[in-house]
């Protein structure tokens, strides 16, 4: 057996520098040398680095195919994969993950760290080990393994800005992989997709922007799916369905979901082809968004797409 650890940068391989922490090669591979040679861990190991190493504050859905193509390319030489990331965007990363690699037979283990391998007491080494661990025996499709937790890469959200446990899934008996009867690779193509949030009073000319120059949009809204029925702002959705560019609602709350028809004040956006996201997180929202835009150009297609589970990232 052997794992493929695909280092992308991150926290967990930064050092110091004048301005700041910054990726640094050699920091990931050091320490997984460092386990290999105590038989931590018994597996062997290779490195495969994507470079230039970035911040993920930095990554853009290009970085998500660029990781989706190298697990793709290498399914058949590797039992297992391992991705270390930045937490700011990773479970962003996760969520592309899910939908880009339909059918995958094998466990993706994404994990990462609050603080770099290179400062005492950080939480990496752990990580790591995990989830090298994890990775042996995790059943197919894209888990986080993050303090101890392993988490469903297509319900999870980052919920802390510095402790160790920053990262919270809903639990789904829906694997974290598109189902396939044979391995694939969806490369995203450039989208232009925008993420609002609705707010007391909103600006409705905001909204009305997105709807004339955005290709789709997801829209945060209040609760278990309310938002401020006002004239601008219908006349704004309205707009977005009339130039067929698809919206997704997702709640702003961290847990619960939202599901359109139970409030009254919900009814702008049923009236105006809004699609209920249910529970589905803002970070995965907006992947898939990104991934209904590049595989359909029908219109109603691309709604029954975000409106459909694909991989557990809602609640049907």
């Amino acid at each position: 057996m052997s794992i493929l650890l695909i280092h992308t940068g991150g926290t967990i391989g930064m050092d110091r520098t004048e301005d700041g922490f910054a990726p640094r090669i050699g920091v990931v591979e050091d320490e997984v040398q460092r386990l290999l040679d105590a038989r931590r861990v018994t597996t062997p190991v290779e490195i495969c680095r994507l470079d230039p190493l970035i911040d993920s504050a930095q990554a853009t859905p290009r970085d998500w195919t660029r990781v989706a193509r190298t697990i793709f390319e290498a399914r058949d030489d590797f039992d297992s994969f391992v991705v270390t990331h930045g937490t700011d965007t990773l479970a962003y990363t996760a969520g592309a993950l899910c939908l880009s690699l339909p059918g995958l037979r094998k466990a993706v283990i994404v994990t990462g760290s609050m603080l770099p391998l290179t400062v005492e007491g950080n939480d990496g080494q752990k990580n790591l080990f995990d989830a090298l661990s994890v990775a042996r025996e995790a059943p197919p499709g894209i888990q986080v393994q993050f303090a101890g937790h392993l988490l469903h890469g297509a319900r999870i959200r980052k919920s802390h800005s510095h402790a160790f446990d920053a990262f919270r899934d809903v639990p789904s008996a829906e694997p974290p992989v598109v189902a396939a009867k044979t391995p694939g690779l969806i490369s995203l193509r450039k989208q232009n997709v925008g993420m609002l949030s609705v707010t007391p009073g909103p600006s409705a000319d905001l909204v009305g922007f997105a709807a004339e120059n955005c290709d789709g949009l997801v829209l945060r809204c209040f609760g278990s799916g309310t938002a401020p029925d006002t004239p601008e702002l219908r006349a704004a959705l309205a707009r977005a369905y009339q130039k067929q560019v698809p919206v997704v609602a997702v709640s702003q709350c961290p847990e619960g979901g939202m599901r359109l028809g139970t409030y009254a004040a919900g009814k702008v956006m049923r009236d105006t082809g809004v699609v209920d996201g249910r529970d589905m997180s803002p970070e995965m929202a907006f992947a898939k968004m990104q991934f209904s835009l590049t595989q359909f150009t029908d219109f109603e297609a691309r709604r029954a797409y975000l409106a459909a589970s694909q991989c557990g990232e809602m609640t049907t």
